[in-house]
């Protein structure tokens, strides 16, 4: 039965433990273990209830996928093929306008099948892409905003983990999803491109025309790096992705398929052992904060549907008399404010068990309605003033006569381009959700 102190107490707590920097898994935790216990008012059944989802999340089979695509992202990190095929990219774009940006958005778009995550992705290419671009004499708040824009495909080109987020906590099938962000990733990536090439023309001074030098490469040492990592990068794709979808294997089976690829990639490259066994400890590090998100996430979600707080919210959503287009504007409000402040991943665990079976009750199609989330959310990493890739991609650039202001400004077109994409999908949802109908039926 609802209760509205109870309610209010567990929105409110882990609210005021988010805001004082509290960890966001400490913070889903505690307030379930507290809104367990005055709903049922025994320590044992709070106890039985923790060890019991505890055991059932972290035992699950699919939970795996994580560390292992994690795992497979850094093996090809390490091994220098992404930094080898954007070489490769801006040497073959060199009479196109803007070509060390066109070549950060493909190389953003394929370092994002390595990754996954748009934080990394956003420290990796502003080391590899920035320098050059400031080289050739490109305006910097331009060159760090494609790289900040650009970061965003990471979440989207599968395997992402958002995806496998948004699919843990949904219970939906992970493959579809992946399978439902390759034509929006694609779209997402051309709408990029287009809007480099239209100002390239229109304002040429910002891609350093007249006063960009010949890229220099050593065409006898990179050509042979650069086919190597192309075989090897679509190889990956080719088995991992395309033995999801084909069926072949689980998407936990193809992350392993994928870490031992990645692996033998890394080692034709020159990994050495030490560098490998480094790799592994620090997957372990990073992966494990994930899972004990995933765990209290679970925990959390329960708690609420103890407490009847889930359907309230639902309620309260549906009779506010917004509609379809408003209640979906006012979920992406949420996103973009959250995400000024937070995560994705965090995001995703506050809001996707409450929004989805909203969006569900509205008609929306499941997998339309992933890809849309995701979007939004992780739009709102770029949403000024506080969005956190912006941060990133200022504190990696360590450039101290670049402003945060000007990155910011520069990544607006991006953003407006994300908010065009989600429109897109809702518009036309049958752009996330005619691969996965065609390939699964």
């Amino acid at each position: 039965m609802f209760d509205v102190n109870i309610a209010v107490l567990l929105i409110a707590s882990l609210l005021v433990f988010v805001a004082i920097g509290v960890h966001i898994a400490i913070a889903l935790g505690v307030t379930s273990i507290i809104g367990i216990y005055m709903v049922t008012g025994n320590m044992v059944i709070v106890q039985k209830m923790v060890g019991s989802t505890s055991f059932e999340a972290l035992r699950n089979y699919v939970f795996a996928v994580i560390p292992l695509f994690m795992l497979m992202g850094e093996f090809i990190s390490k091994s220098g093929a992404i930094t080898d095929i954007y070489r490769g990219l801006q040497k073959g774009l060199r009479r196109l306008p803007g070509r060390l940006a066109f070549a950060t958005v493909i190389g953003n778009a394929i370092f994002s099948f390595v990754t996954g995550v748009s934080i990394a992705s956003a420290a990796a290419f502003t080391r590899i892409a920035y320098p050059e671009m400031k080289r050739h004499g490109y305006n910097r708040g331009f060159a760090l905003g494609s790289i900040t824009g650009s970061s965003c495909l990471g979440m989207l080109i599968p395997p992402s983990v958002l995806m496998i987020v948004w699919g843990i906590l949904t219970e939906r099938s992970i493959g579809k999803i992946f399978l439902a962000g390759v034509l929006p990733g694609i779209m997402l990536t051309t709408l990029f491109l287009l809007y480099i090439i239209f100002l390239s023309l229109l304002r040429p001074k910002m891609v350093g025309i007249g006063v960009e030098n010949p890229v220099t490469i050593d065409e006898d040492d990179t050509i042979g790096n650069v086919w190597i990592s192309v075989i090897g990068i679509l190889s990956v794709i080719f088995v991992v992705l395309g033995g999801i979808w084909m069926g072949w294997f689980s998407p936990t089976e193809g992350a392993g398929v994928g870490a031992a690829m990645g692996l033998m990639l890394a080692i034709v490259k020159g990994i050495t052992k030490r560098e490998i066994i480094n790799t592994i400890l620090q997957v372990g590090k990073t992966s494990a904060p994930i899972l004990l998100l995933l765990l209290t996430a679970s925990l959390y979600s329960r708690t609420l549907a103890m407490t009847g707080v889930t359907n309230e919210i639902s309620e309260v959503f549906l009779t506010t008399g917004l509609g379809f287009a408003g209640i979906l504007c006012l979920m992406i409000l949420i996103w973009f404010i959250l995400g000024m402040i937070i995560d994705s991943i965090s995001i995703m665990l506050l809001t996707v068990t409450i929004f989805e079976p909203i969006a569900v009750s509205l008609g929306i199609e499941p997998l339309a309605f992933a890809i849309i989330g995701i979007i939004a959310i992780e739009a709102g990493l770029l949403t000024p003033p506080f969005g956190i890739l912006v941060y990133t991609v200022k504190v990696a650039a360590n450039d101290k006569k670049i402003k945060i202001g000007e990155i910011f400004s520069h990544s607006i077109p991006y953003w407006l381009i994300m908010l065009f994409a989600v429109f897109l999908l809702i518009k036309f949802p049958m752009i996330a959700t005619y691969l996965p109908n065609l390939v699964f039926g």
